[in-house]
Parts: C-alpha cells; sequence; structure tokens
C-alpha cells in the first residue's frame, strides 16, 4: 500500500478535524469564494473547508489518499445537504484524471504538504487552475513554537528515521522552498504571496485528553507511540506532549482545551 494512504487511513481524523472546524470556517471566508466557482480542496480529509466553501455556493470537488476521510466527507455534504460538494480519493501528486485548468480556486489546508514528490504536488496544483486563478496552501512550519510543529517534532525523537529520499513535508512551511517548487511549475515569484496565520484547535475536553485524542486517531503519533512503546518510552512520549498542550492552551475553562497554531499561508496568483 501506499504508505501516504496507510497513514492517513490509520486511526480516525475525523475525531481532530472535528476540533479545527470553526479555524476552517473562517478562513474559508476570508477567500472571497462566490456563488458558481469551480473550487478543488486537496488533501480535504472530511471536508474541514470543503464543506464551508460549498455552503457559499462554490462547487466543490475534495480530493484526499484516504478513503475513510473520502467517504466521511461525502457523508457530512450529504448530512448537510450540499449537493455541491463530492469527495472522491486521489494522489496530489497525480491529479489525472482532473481536468487542466478548470478549477477557479485550488485550495489545500495542511492536505498536500504531507504528500511526498513536492515538485510534482506543485505542478499539479498548477496544472489544474485556470489562467487568473488562485491557489491557496496552509502549511505547518518547521520549528515554530507553536503545537502541530512541536507535536512532528517530539514524536520525530521516538520513531525510527525516515528511508532514505524522504524530503519532510514541514519543508512546505519555508518559504524559499514554496518559491522553488511553484517556479519549477511556471509560477513567477512574484506571483506568490506568503502571511502568518493561525487555526486554532477547540477541543471539548481537558489537554491530557486532547493528548489521548492525537495518541489514538492522529496517524503520525499513532505511530510515534507505537514505535516508544515498544521501546520503553511511551511514558516519556506521554509526559512530553502532554506538557506541550497544557503549556499551550489559552482556554478559561476547565472543559474545553484551546490552542492556537501558527501556520505559513501561501497564496498564488496562477497568472
Amino acid at each position: 500500500m501506499n504508505p501516504n494512504k496507510a497513514l492517513w487511513e490509520k486511526g480516525d481524523f475525523t475525531r481532530i478535524a472535528a476540533t479545527m472546524r470553526e479555524s476552517g470556517e473562517a478562513l474559508v471566508k476570508s477567500l472571497g469564494i462566490t456563488k458558481g466557482q469551480n473550487v478543488l480542496d486537496l488533501g480535504c480529509g472530511d471536508g474541514t473547508t470543503a464543506l464551508p466553501a460549498a455552503s457559499l455556493g462554490a462547487d466543490v470537488l475534495g480530493v484526499d489518499i484516504a478513503e475513510n476521510l473520502v467517504a466521511a466527507g461525502n457523508r457530512r455534504a450529504r448530512e448537510q445537504g450540499l449537493s455541491n460538494c463530492t469527495f472522491r480519493q486521489g494522489d496530489a501528486t497525480n491529479l489525472q484524471p482532473l481536468e487542466s485548468e478548470h478549477f477557479d480556486l485550488v485550495v489545500s489546508i495542511f492536505g498536500a504538504m504531507f504528500a511526498p514528490k513536492p515538485f510534482d504536488v506543485a505542478k499539479e496544483m498548477v496544472r489544474v487552475t485556470r489562467p487568473g486563478g488562485r491557489i491557496v496552501m496552509g502549511n505547518w512550519i518547521p520549528n515554530d513554537p507553536t503545537l502541530v510543529a512541536q507535536i512532528l517534532k517530539i514524536c520525530s525523537a521516538y520513531t525510527p528515521p525516515p528511508p532514505e529520499g524522504f524530503i519532510s513535508p514541514m519543508t512546505w512551511g519555508i518559504e524559499d522552498m514554496v518559491i522553488e517548487r511553484f517556479a519549477a511549475a511556471g509560477i513567477p515569484k512574484g506571483n506568490i504571496a506568503f502571511a502568518r496565520d493561525t487555526f486554532t484547535f477547540i477541543y471539548p475536553g481537558t489537554p491530557a485528553g486532547f493528548v489521548d485524542a492525537f495518541r489514538s486517531y492522529y496517524g503520525p503519533t499513532m505511530n510515534a507511540f507505537a514505535a516508544a512503546e515498544a521501546s520503553g518510552r511511551a511514558g516519556e512520549l506521554q509526559s512530553e506532549l502532554e506538557m506541550l498542550f497544557d503549556s499551550q492552551n489559552t482556554s478559561e475553562s476547565p472543559d474545553v482545551t484551546c490552542i492556537p497554531a501558527t501556520f505559513l499561508r501561501v497564496t498564488i496568483d496562477r497568472g
């Protein structure tokens, strides 16, 4: 099996995505989406940004590597009565059979960054965007002090080294690398804009409970705990993550955990 597919079909990412809904809706509202636009949400999960885009009247296609998340997205679209939003399984490195120059807007929020072959990802995103259209990515930033970058950094200390040739998804959070990848796909540097933005996770429970959700449902964390258990270090990993979540929780309620995370927002004018 494709290792990327296996990673995101592991656990149940919908449990984590549920804590990201409010920020997903806010981000989509900032995109200026209008009725009738064709929107591709790449690495869409179960629709955290795809469904809000459809609710604004866009015709939305969500594509994700994980079949369980595609099924969950289609189920959520039906439940919300959004016949203008469909989900299908696909690989961000090869979006055939999607038409070239078809979409007015291609969005990928913490999705395509996790696909291998980043130059192929950039090339495909540009290929399917119509002239004059836009691409918007949200990417976690390496060594950023906020939540997700730190989760991945902590977990990496407990897992075996990646295979030779592996390119970290966190490199999508480095502006020069984003420019290089899209330049290879024909996008001039002047057509690429960057901004720091914030995604807030809101979990209905304690920080320790939120750590347990990541341990149980988030593929990268699940893999780290499996490796840590094999080496007798699972308790150490649990403690590190609980300290992280506690330190970053901004909620004043003992029953709610609220953690903001900084990401790199990339906006590309297709030209």
